[in-house]
């Protein structure tokens, strides 16, 4: 199955493939007339389209056929994450998260983080990329950075959480999570939330909980968090 990426998919008749998924469709993939491929609008449409004109820069297609699937998840999880200063190692979060089928992603300003400048178009590519990787129709939100007080001031989920390095916080976030719920988990900057952050976030409801014994990066910290309330709500 070959997946492509549209924002307005008509439900028949002819489109066209934006420039840079026509180039990957002719140039990379190398399809021709009459081959077949599926788009998606990120939104739930999923639609069967064949080629009629193998433009690199314009693809022709003729819709065959279009559905709607439903996102009939019974929980939903918001990863609010303190951006890295490496961009890379937030972009490879962004695809992982998506991969496995997060539905909210928030990036927080605070007190540590050093990473002033960030670029939502590229995360949004390349949760894109990683929505058409993993064979999906749902598209997370994916939020612009937002200051930490301001976000924790604005949370509405059932169950909301804060991973935060304590040796004396002996609570998992597996066991502090209960199943279908609508989840919000902040993870740190490398050097973590300052102690004013964490009394803050407590304070807005937030429930302190350890994602292991071991000292996370911040990439890793927030894959492991939506690895486990994935594995909670199987």
């Amino acid at each position: 199955m070959l997946l492509f990426f549209k924002e307005n998919i008509s439900p028949k008749g002819i489109s066209y493939l934006d420039e840079d998924e026509s180039k990957h469709c002719i140039k990379v993939l190398r399809l021709v007339k009459g081959d077949f491929l599926y788009l998606t609008n990120g939104k739930g449409a999923l639609a069967k389209a064949q080629i009629s004109q193998p433009n690199p820069k314009k693809c022709e297609i003729e819709i065959v056929d279009y559905q709607f699937t439903e996102n009939n998840k019974s929980f939903y999880t918001h990863l609010a994450t303190a951006p890295t200063k490496n961009a890379e190692r937030i972009e490879w979060l962004v695809e992982k998260c998506v991969e496995m089928g997060i539905d909210e992603i928030s990036f927080v300003m605070t007190k540590h983080t050093e990473r002033s400048h960030f670029n939502t178009e590229r995360i949004e590519k390349k949760a894109i990329t990683a929505l058409k990787q993993s064979l999906q129709t749902w598209l997370p939100k994916i939020n612009p950075p937002m200051d930490f007080t301001k976000f924790i001031e604005q949370r509405t989920e059932s169950q909301k959480f804060i991973a935060y390095v304590d040796n004396e916080n002996t609570q998992t976030l597996f066991k502090a999570a209960k199943a279908n719920q609508h989840y919000c988990i902040l993870i740190g900057p490398e050097g973590d939330f300052s102690k004013e952050e964490l009394q803050t976030a407590l304070e807005n409801g937030f429930q302190k909980v350890s994602l292991g014994q071991n000292r996370l990066r911040t990439e890793t910290a927030g894959l492991v968090a939506c690895c486990t309330l994935n594995m909670l709500n199987e």
